[in-house]
């Protein structure tokens, strides 16, 4: 499994995905920190934060992480190499946990130059230092989860078609219906009675749960829960080749 692992990272950073998505995450969230006017722009809201980095970020993920994972299985179906990927010596699940983490790799690689805001605005506040830190990991840790979900959530997408495109777009309404269309169905007079049930199963309720800085065991085993959940789907579609 390290092996393939290994070949899915260097199959990201050898293309040009890997370095555009990582380089369109921090110029979209740095441009709209420091640049553009309005409310998440840091040197004009004169408080030393960075929340809207949190306020942003799964937005923007909302495109990017279907954009790295739309090739994960739809490419080898269409170069007609996944078949061949299925006799090596390794279980289905060990080969989709290899592109799962390579996926959530690179989400991290894209996270880390981030933490330059942090230490800059560190910096500003008045005294320096004066930051709310544990909010901050907090928040940096539901990116994490949130970003893995979307990640499993974008494969298995991605085992439905040999189409990229389709993958694509697939991954997108997916991701966005588990991080605010629940949320926008409990609003609805119909739901009334399984609001509750319907915002539990938001990703965005647990997401700003996390981001408070407290780490709470029910959002950390809902986030677990949800990547498995994707991950045994996406066993469950190849496997049906079999059938």
């Amino acid at each position: 499994m390290y092996a393939l692992l290994k070949k899915e990272i260097r199959s990201f950073l050898s293309s040009l995905i890997g370095y555009v998505v990582i380089t369109v995450f921090l110029l979209i969230t740095s441009l709209l920190l420091w640049i553009v006017p309005g409310g998440s722009n840091i040197l004009e809201n004169g408080y030393a934060n960075i929340d809207p980095l949190f306020v942003m970020a799964p937005w923007v993920f909302l495109f990017l992480i279907p954009a790295i994972t739309m090739r994960s299985f739809a490419e080898e179906r269409k170069a007609g190499t996944i078949e061949l990927l299925f006799t090596r010596p390794l279980a289905d699940m060990q080969i989709i946990f290899a592109k799962f983490l390579a996926g959530f790799i690179l989400v991290m690689f894209s996270l880390l130059p981030t933490l330059v805001f942090y230490y800059t605005v560190s910096k500003l506040g008045n005294p320096p230092g004066n930051l709310d830190t544990g909010g901050m990991w907090g928040s940096y840790i539901g990116l994490l989860f949130l970003g893995g979900a979307f990640v499993a959530i974008g494969i298995f997408a991605s085992s439905l078609t040999d189409n990229q495109i389709i993958s694509f777009v697939l991954a997108v309404v997916f991701c966005v219906f588990c991080f605010i269309g629940l949320d926008m169905a409990s609003s609805i007079e119909f739901f009334s009675k399984a609001d509750s049930f319907l915002l539990s199963l938001s990703i965005n309720t647990h997401y700003i749960s996390l981001s408070r800085g407290v780490i709470d065991t029910r959002d950390v085993l809902y986030f677990v829960s949800l990547i498995a959940v994707f991950l045994l789907a996406t066993r469950t579609t190849l496997e049906s080749r079999k059938w």
